[in-house]
């Protein structure tokens, strides 16, 4: 019912820049909490960066001061600015969304993964 797309992905140098969208779609009362996760091959899914309804942020201590999220609530939308890339940074990157359909019923809602490959 809820629909998650991210784009933006793609193959970019160490130290280079990447931004990441991702737009929620479909039946949305409210959308709490919006944030993007990442896997690399043979690795668990990882917390990368997760922004809240009043604007509160939180991040991986690998990207901190490297990365920053943003949003934009009127529209769905979730940002994901990525400057000084490493290679580590390499991974599938997926986008969540959760907030609300209805009053009492809630969502939580995955992209289909963008690909970011950090190599020379």
């Amino acid at each position: 019912q809820v629909q998650v797309v991210e784009s933006g992905g793609g193959l970019v140098q160490p130290g280079g820049s990447l931004r990441l969208s991702c737009a929620a779609s479909g039946r949305i009362f409210s959308t709490n909490t919006m944030g993007w996760y990442r896997q690399a091959p043979g690795k668990q899914r990882e917390l990368v960066a997760v922004i809240i309804s009043g604007g509160t942020t939180n991040y991986a201590d690998s990207v901190k001061g490297r990365f920053t999220i943003s949003r934009d609530s009127a529209k769905n939308t979730v940002f994901l600015q990525m400057n000084s890339l490493k290679p580590e940074d390499t991974a599938v990157y997926y986008c969540n969304a959760r907030g609300w359909i209805t009053v009492s019923a809630q969502y939580n809602s995955w992209g289909q993964g963008t690909q970011v490959t950090v190599s020379s």
